[in-house]
């Protein structure tokens, strides 16, 4: 699950439970949108602790150039 998919499921419940007004017979709206405001927000936490990104390194071995530098002095006259 991404992050953006985690904020939808946020807010969807969060519109659930503050400004949906009706009901349906055996569901209770409040409770849905309560789960999928937890279901969100957790989403959101284990894409913010590590399981949502991914740092990859690349394990080759870059060759370093490497410059050697020659001062002389010269006489000037």
């Amino acid at each position: 699950m991404t992050l953006g998919s985690g904020i939808t499921l946020a807010a969807i419940g969060a519109i659930l439970f503050f400004a949906v007004d009706f009901s349906v017979a055996g569901i209770d709206i409040a409770t849905i949108g309560i789960i999928l405001m937890i279901a969100g927000l957790a989403a959101v936490a284990f894409w913010a602790f590590g399981t949502g990104r991914r740092t990859y390194v690349s394990r080759r071995e870059v060759p370093v150039r490497r410059e050697t530098v020659v001062e002389r002095e010269r006489d000037v006259y």
